[in-house]
């Protein structure tokens, strides 16, 4: 392939990447965003729109200039990306379009990934039957992006954490041997940081923390408009910071971690012991039904502002604001937005969390730092998931 070729590629890619994000753009947009000049920009357009990848919207708005030709992605286009969110326990998965919109339900595989007996090749099973389920021919599918937690080399498609193959395979490349299609792998709390960026709370910001309230307590940090992932790719480690008072081992191998006390696995848990301690709370019936998770449960408690589940919250989201309050000392972020599933509890979780930043961070530096809630909560797993693949978009 020539140098000419391949950078045409890239660019076609690059336009398609953008307005996947922004939805619309015009032509200056699409120059400024990709730093090519405009007729360039302006072939590769007229390109995309012969190959049926893009189209014309219209004129923008009037603000008292030329009005601007606006283009978006076809919504008619026959390409999809399979997007999977993991967690500990869970693993979800749809199919959407490259107009974000689900062409599938989201399916659900109960998959536990800290069990020793979890074999990787019942995922790959999973994935090639909802392929089948959906009726998408394979050959429509882009390739397949993957949150998962543990310590995540992207680059090198490992989990150094979980899912351990053999054979001298990555999990990255035994799942893209047994699906056959392109397959890349993420931390899910760097990966939830991208998708409030580019669709949620943090868009348009420059310096950010979204911290991922799941069964542990992640956390993904845009410094300058960009991810930032540390020299070795484990940046964001906020669950290991050791603010705990439990003396209980975490999954880590260390004691003191504050996920031991704010993860919602550990939330759950208390709220558990506490029914069966006999303590009256609508969380009893709750409980008694197993067709949702008892997490579930418990958000749906907090949400009823059942005082049990609405104390145990406040706790656990207390020792979050003390470890917050640290890494507003360290990074002076413009906002921190509360994501992930936990982010389900919504404004509940602000009052004790602000209560912790007022008391242990300086007020001059905490009053530069909005705190927000998601709405995207347990979506934006999804969304990021196929944010992840078009990161690495290639175009034919």
């Amino acid at each position: 392939m020539s140098i000419i070729v391949e950078k045409s590629q890239r660019l076609k890619a690059d336009i398609i990447k953008y307005l996947y994000y922004k939805k619309v753009l015009s032509l200056t947009d699409l120059s400024k965003l990709t730093h090519k000049s405009l007729p360039l920009v302006t072939s590769v357009v007229n390109s995309l729109i012969a190959d049926g990848y893009v189209m014309e919207q219209g004129l923008a708005p009037s603000t008292g200039g030329r009005r601007p030709l606006m283009f978006l992605i076809n919504p008619d286009l026959k390409k999809y990306i399979i997007a999977i969110a993991m967690d500990q326990l869970t693993t979800r998965l749809t199919i959407y379009n490259l107009s974000h919109k689900m062409i599938m339900p989201v399916q659900l595989l109960e998959f536990d990934m800290t069990a020793e007996t979890s074999n990787a090749g019942d995922l790959v099973a999973f994935i090639n039957e909802c392929i089948v389920k959906s009726g998408v021919e394979k050959e429509a599918i882009l390739g397949v992006g993957i949150g998962m937690p543990g310590f995540v080399n992207a680059d090198e498609g490992v989990n150094h954490t979980y899912l351990k193959v053999g054979d001298g395979l990555t999990i990255q490349q035994y799942l893209q041997n047994g699906i056959e299609l392109p397959v890349y792998i993420d931390n899910d709390s760097s990966l939830i940081a991208l998708a409030e960026l580019n669709f949620g709370e943090a868009q348009n910001m420059t310096d950010v923390l979204i911290v991922n309230i799941g069964w542990g307590t992640g956390l993904g940090m845009i410094l300058n408009g960009k991810l930032y992932r540390g020299s070795g790719g484990n940046a964001g480690e906020f669950s290991h910071i050791p603010l705990s008072e439990s003396n209980n081992l975490c999954s880590c191998g260390k004691r003191g971690c504050i996920q031991l006390d704010t993860s919602l696995l550990v939330m759950t848990q208390k709220a558990e012991q506490a029914v069966a301690q006999g303590i009256e709370s609508s969380l009893k019936k709750l409980f008694a039904d197993k067709t949702k998770h008892a997490s579930d449960h418990f958000l749906e408690a907090v949400s009823q502002q059942d005082p049990a589940a609405v104390s145990i919250l406040a706790k656990a989201a207390f020792q979050m604001g003390k470890g917050l309050a640290t890494l507003i000392h360290i990074l002076n972020p413009e906002c921190i937005v509360l994501s992930g599933r936990g982010a389900k509890a919504g404004r509940m979780l602000l009052p004790p969390i602000q209560q912790a930043i007022n008391e242990f961070c300086i007020a001059r530096i905490a009053e530069q730092t909005e705190i927000k809630v998601s709405t995207l909560t347990d979506g934006a797993e999804l969304l990021a998931a196929a944010s992840l693949m078009m990161e690495h978009l290639q175009m034919d």
